[in-house]
């Protein structure tokens, strides 16, 4: 760790390098707004926490359930992305457009099957995570609240896949301000009623777990307006939106070849997505305390992980850029350099997360036990942060060239195929500490970093994916 963090500081001295401030320049609006966002989750998860355990337990069910449909609206803009990306590398307006009108024509579709599933499964998705014993967590309580949460939340749906459709195709062309001035401003209006609403203050109803659910919906709806009216005013210098609601026709061509290669985009993040409920579901069959634990300990990973799911995200528009521009050498030196430079910042997220492993239980009215569980989860989660950072760099470098098989296999089939399987088998027929199966799952992805890595070297990535259309 001290090797580490040596060459960590060695690297910052780097930071005139003009690929590394230009990552940052991107990434770090977009840390900002997701950082924001899951501070949203954040502030629920604390403020929910002191209504009790099963409050605390359901809200992080509904929240699992809520990151597969996230992570499906992400990775079915994402194909579109890979294209908008180099076609702003190329110059080419119109090419840009249609990927927006495609991103809307697929968040459209994934947002009605959410929906659906949601309104009408809510009770068996949430079962799935109330199979194991407990003797201080109540299931049907549980059950209950969690079901509250979530049915006010399918509202929410709508106004953050707009928002994606809308932030993700500002970010293709550099600008990242907007969307992180909305996730800004939706914070606080989430903060202000989750307050009025969980409590009952100034003469509002105590709501409890339905009026955080409320609260987040409200902060969507703010964050919304404020990205879609500003981008609007601003159409003369985002020349793509000006006349792109004319026509929602996409040339029969060009929508075949970004479904084609954006489909694997699209259930790679699906599947990654309920790669991760599943193994918390596995997880639960130890007892309702681990899940809870695993809360307590994905509140505060996930509000520092942003860090590097950012910097992963910038790798791929600026190295899909280059791509475009057909500027093939530098693509590659500069991939090396910006997966190095995430995978050390990482290092840094790790000691944060360490140092605060013992303080952030404490805020949660819950058991000592759950504290004790939420204390080791997040200190083994830290200690992963810098595979982690070099993943997502990896990953969407691979990306970025269009080899969207290839990181369908290298992401959610792995997931499937190797950590899924462990965390089951571990935990339903073992006495392995869960300790030892959380570390021992967490340790996997070294595999998979070292197959990236030989990826990334062969180069079988680098490709100008427009040029072909």
């Amino acid at each position: 760790m001290v090797l580490a963090a040596y060459f960590l500081g060695k690297e910052m001295v780097m930071f005139k390098k003009p690929v590394y401030r230009r990552a940052l320049k991107l990434a770090v609006p977009m840390m900002i707004q997701n950082g924001i966002t899951n501070m949203v989750g954040l502030i629920d998860n604390l403020m929910v926490g002191s209504l009790g355990t099963e409050a605390m337990t359901a809200v992080s069910i509904a929240g699992q359930l809520m990151f597969v449909y996230n992570l499906a609206v992400f990775g079915g803009i994402s194909g579109p992305g890979i294209y908008g990306a180099q076609y702003f590398g190329q110059g080419n307006t119109e090419g840009f457009r249609n990927t927006f009108r495609i991103k809307l024509w697929i968040s459209t579709f994934i947002l009605m099957c959410g929906m659906a599933c949601f309104t009408f499964g809510s009770h068996w998705l949430i079962g799935l995570y109330l199979q194991g014993e407990s003797s201080s967590v109540d299931p049907v309580l549980t059950m209950e609240y969690a079901r509250q949460y979530l049915l006010i939340m399918v509202l929410g749906m709508i106004p953050f896949t707009l928002t994606q459709v809308y932030a993700s195709s500002l970010r293709e062309t550099g600008e990242s301000l907007k969307p992180m001035v909305g996730g800004v401003v939706s914070v606080v209006v989430d903060i202000v009623f989750n307050y009025i609403l969980i409590y009952g203050k100034f003469g509002a109803p105590a709501m409890g777990v339905r009026g955080a659910a409320v609260a987040t919906v409200m902060a969507r709806v703010v964050e919304f307006l404020i990205v879609i009216i500003w981008s609007t005013v601003q159409r003369k210098k985002h020349r793509f939106l000006q006349g792109i609601y004319r026509t929602m026709l996409v040339p029969k061509s060009v929508f075949a070849e970004i479904l084609k290669k954006g489909s694997p985009i699209f259930f790679n993040e699906f599947m990654w997505a309920g790669g991760m409920a599943a193994m918390t579901q596995c997880y639960s069959i130890r007892s309702l305390e681990v899940v809870a634990g695993i809360n307590i300990s994905n509140a505060i990973c996930n509000l520092l992980n942003v860090v590097f799911v950012a910097l992963g995200s910038a790798v791929g528009i600026i190295i899909g850029q280059t791509l475009g521009a057909s500027e093939y050498e530098k693509a590659q030196k500069d991939a090396f350099s910006l997966t190095k430079f995430s995978g050390l910042i990482c290092v840094g997220l790790c000691l944060i997360l360490v140092s605060l492993s013992g303080i952030f239980p404490q805020f949660y009215e819950t058991t000592d036990s759950i504290k004790n569980y939420g204390k080791w989860f997040i200190i083994i989660t830290a200690l992963f942060f810098p595979v982690q950072g070099l993943l997502n760099a990896l990953y969407f470098t691979i990306r970025s060239g269009g080899k969207t098989f290839i990181t369908f296999l290298f992401d959610s089939v792995f997931t499937w195929v190797v950590p899924v399987p462990a965390a089951f088998v571990l935990c339903k027929y073992t006495g392995i500490s869960i300790f030892a199966v959380y570390a021992a799952v967490q340790a996997a992805d070294i595999i998979k970093l070292v197959i990236g890595y030989i990826l990334i070297k062969k180069g079988i990535w680098i490709s100008n994916i427009v040029e072909k259309i």
